[in-house]
């Protein structure tokens, strides 16, 4: 009787094709059905080691299209420039940044971190352009950059550092957010959360645990994509006909309680988006202050599921970011700009989770 071919055997295989480039990058490799034909196996066992050579990095499988190879040899490997300064403000930042060194690790490339992750914004705009400086003076073949944020003039000094990028001809991604503001488009890739989307399912979750009066609260300063954030809650709420003006928009400190004071309140009708979990979390400890009870006169949900958002008073509903995806569609992207830099540019709008928790419940 013959024997079965293992899943290990098929693996290993494959990966040595892809590593000899039996399968060159962007070549397509067969279908599971037509793999597991061959081997006389069934189709989850293809199934599995497609998803085991993608999570390393070496394939790519899009649903309607089929498997690309996107494994790069090592005797093309790259040199990438990472420029993700709010790595020093939110975690979602320091996991894209980790994915990015964690598919450098297997060979498709080699990175250049020189920091830029200082918990001072202003102490990050000044690392931001001394590093900027130096991967162009070194040569770097692609760069990621996260623009800058919560600093007055980040607008403009982001323009900046893209200009020098884009006269020293190295292809770029942004990741989190364009350099322009919404509807205007930058010339560059980007790759970021659909935030508008995500404006949506928040506003529409308070309204369905049976809110009727929805605020959005951010700090001065924010980055563009809170703009599509607040576009998103602003049109579901009005799409449920209920009201919402700039007096349903709160732009300030959320420590001062003289201006959190200024948001009506009506009891158990009322929920707040904010534009990220520590502008929720420091809103919580003012609304404390000011006797207003969470899961009782309101509820408040906000976004990027950082590690303490399920240990605060009161555990807080947040929308997760995709972030190892981003890490890697912009590698993607990257790739792909390395072949021709005059493609027109792509934005990646990725969809995310809401993971629902006290806050955003009624009690």
């Amino acid at each position: 009787m013959e024997s079965k071919i293992s899943y290990k055997v098929i693996y290993n295989t494959l990966k040595d094709q892809i590593l000899k480039e039996a399968f060159p990058p962007g070549s397509m490799l067969p279908t599971e059905q037509t793999l597991a034909q061959k081997y006389s196996v069934s189709r989850p066992t293809i199934a599995k080691v497609y998803n085991q050579l993608q999570e390393e990095g070496f394939i790519k499988k899009t649903k309607g299209l089929g498997t690309v190879v996107i494994y790069q040899c090592k005797n093309t490997t790259y040199t990438f420039g990472l420029l993700l300064p709010g790595a020093g403000e939110s975690e979602i930042f320091s996991i894209i940044n980790d994915q990015l060194l964690k598919q450098s690790e297997i060979g498709r490339f080699n990175c250049l971190w020189e920091g830029a992750t200082a918990s001072s914004a202003e102490i990050r705009k000044t690392l931001i352009e001394t590093c900027c400086e130096s991967y162009i003076n070194k040569k770097v073949d692609g760069i990621f950059f996260s623009p800058l944020e919560r600093v007055p003039d980040a607008y403009n000094l982001n323009l900046k550092i893209c200009a020098a990028i884009r006269e020293a001809n190295i292809p770029l991604i942004l990741i989190d957010r364009d350099i322009l503001t919404f509807p205007e488009r930058s010339e560059f890739d980007v790759v970021c959360l659909d935030n508008f989307s995500a404006g949506c399912i928040m506003a529409k979750h308070l309204i369905d645990q049976g809110c009727n009066k929805l605020h959005f609260f951010y700090r001065p300063d924010s980055a563009s994509s809170v703009d599509l954030r607040l576009s998103g809650v602003r049109e579901t709420v009005l799409k449920h006909q209920y009201s919402f003006t700039e007096n349903n928009i709160f732009c300030g400190n959320p420590e001062d309680l003289d201006f959190v004071r200024q948001m009506e309140i009506v009891p158990g009708k009322t929920g707040i988006v904010c534009a990220n979990d520590s502008t929720a979390a420091v809103l919580m400890s003012s609304l404390d202050a000011l006797g207003i009870k969470i899961s009782s006169d309101i509820l408040m949900c906000a976004y990027d599921d950082m590690k303490y958002s399920k240990h605060l008073k009161h555990s807080l509903t947040s929308y997760r970011q995709p972030c190892v995806e981003i890490a890697n569609i912009s590698i993607e992207l990257l790739m792909r700009r390395l072949k021709d830099n005059n493609h027109i540019p792509i934005t990646a709008n990725l969809t995310g989770e809401i993971v629902i928790r006290e806050s955003s419940q009624f009690l």
